[in-house]
């Protein structure tokens, strides 16, 4: 709906992004990068390290993690779930458009349908990190763009360029597949036995 809906209000071509930071370029140690890179990198690292805060030091994420435990105890405990369910909305769509702000800025054009990919490639990281785990699902964003890049570097010059960048995505889903059929927890999820 939401995608439908701003595609009538922008309508479907590629619009371009006004450029946040200014262009310049470094390097080190012959790696070559940009600001808006460098920037995206702290915006990520500031994000990663907020939300760390938010969930195990404050009240609000103490009521998080209860009520994803167990709504039932934690409602008996004088948690607010629907409450804390809407906050945990709210602040996830709020990080989504941090995220969004910073593909618009590296990428310089928006889309109606551009967070779709994004949104998939995102719990393809999740499951490979772990459900319910934050550090684990940052530590699979990190491991699955390794994976993709060296996939579509190596593999692409292996099949002479049949499968290369254009074809990135597939690393993705076959990650995708193989967590979710030799380890369903991911990389980092603690294996919980069934409740009774």
């Amino acid at each position: 709906v939401l995608q439908n809906l701003a595609m009538m209000i922008w309508g479907r071509n590629y619009l371009t992004f006004p450029p946040l930071f200014p262009k310049v370029h470094f390097e080190l140690a012959g790696a070559h990068f940009t600001a808006v890179q460098v920037m995206i990198v702290l915006v990520a690292a500031i994000s990663m390290g907020g939300l760390l805060f938010l969930v195990y030091r404050t009240k609000l994420g103490m009521a998080m993690r209860a009520t994803a435990q167990n709504p039932a105890v934690a409602g008996l405990m004088g948690v607010n779930a629907n409450r804390v369910i809407s906050s945990a909305f709210v602040i996830g769509s709020a990080l989504g458009a941090v995220a969004g702000v910073m593909v618009g800025t590296y990428y310089e054009i928006a889309h109606y349908q551009m967070g779709f990919m994004l949104g998939l490639k995102a719990f393809t990281a999740a499951v490979l990190g772990g459900i319910g785990n934050l550090a684990g699902a940052m530590a699979g964003g990190v491991l699955l763009g390794l994976i993709e890049a060296l996939g579509a570097g190596y593999i692409g010059d292996l099949t002479g360029g049949f499968l290369g960048s254009h074809y990135q995505d597939i690393f993705a889903f076959v990650v995708l597949i193989a967590v979710l059929m030799f380890r369903p927890s991911g990389l980092f999820g603690e294996k919980t036995g069934d409740r009774a």
